[in-house]
């Protein structure tokens, strides 16, 4: 299963904030249960009507199973901390959770 979540930033941060939020967002790739983490953010790509780079992040966390990601999401601590510490830092966020189809 994939976990995609988009991140927009409210305008305002200090630098330390997006230190803060950047940092946090990285430690949640070193979940020793996971299959693959990876943050990013918009690539420079050509702008096209079915392209969105309005957000300011993404996290994309590949879990072997939904049993991994319902325990991420209630009770994982390093989620559970960086829901703490970086919500106040942002405006809007997205989640496109997916699984396989085959």
């Amino acid at each position: 299963m994939i976990h995609n979540v988009y991140f927009w930033l409210k305008k305002d941060l200090s630098a330390e904030q997006v230190e803060t939020f950047e940092n946090e967002l990285i430690a949640l790739k070193t979940i020793d249960y996971l299959e693959h983490g990876f943050v990013g953010k918009p690539a420079p790509t050509e702008e096209r009507p079915v392209t969105d780079h309005s957000f300011n992040y993404s996290l994309t966390l590949h879990f072997k199973n939904l049993q991994d990601h319902e325990f991420y999401q209630k009770e994982c601590p390093k989620h559970l901390h960086f829901v703490d510490v970086c919500k106040p830092f942002f405006d809007q966020v997205k989640v496109y959770d997916t699984s396989p189809i085959h």
